[in-house]
């Protein structure tokens, strides 16, 4: 490995250290569905996300419930000691991308046949916490007016 290329890897394991994140891999559902589920929690405060979650009707809601609870976790197992409550959780992003298709043959009429794809995507979801942003901001203006 040359020294640039090791240079960058590092350089990427060390920001992965300090974002909290879960990701959901071949998950059965379209990305379309999914899209409509993860627009909804993106942006807002974890306890909020969830009860809007856990109270949806959609049944791609319940996966990704699931998923934001194991982020809150990953977020826990890094910040040991900082209560939840007080660290202002939001969910950072959440994006779905499009996985692999199976594809299968529906029987039609006359002989023929209709071809239909199964979707499946993959779901990322990072969370943040608001006091975390909003210090270095705060520093900024206090270097400003010295």
């Amino acid at each position: 490995m040359g020294a640039r290329k090791r240079n960058s890897a590092n350089k990427a394991k060390e920001d992965r250290k300090s974002k909290y994140y879960a990701v959901l891999r071949n998950c059965p559902t379209s990305p379309r569905k999914m899209r409509l589920v993860t627009d909804m929690v993106s942006g807002v405060e974890v306890n909020k996300a969830l009860d809007m979650l856990k109270f949806s009707s959609k049944e791609a809601s319940r996966k990704v419930e699931k998923l934001l609870l194991s982020a809150i976790a990953n977020w826990q197992a890094k910040n040991e000691g900082v209560r939840i409550e007080e660290s202002n959780l939001y969910v950072k992003e959440a994006f779905v991308d499009q996985s692999r298709s199976l594809k299968r043959i529906q029987p039609a009429p006359q002989g023929r046949a209709h071809r239909i794809k199964k979707r499946s995507n993959h779901v990322t979801i990072a969370v943040a916490s608001k006091d975390l942003i909003e210090q270095p901001e705060v520093v900024q203006e206090q270097e400003n007016q010295a």
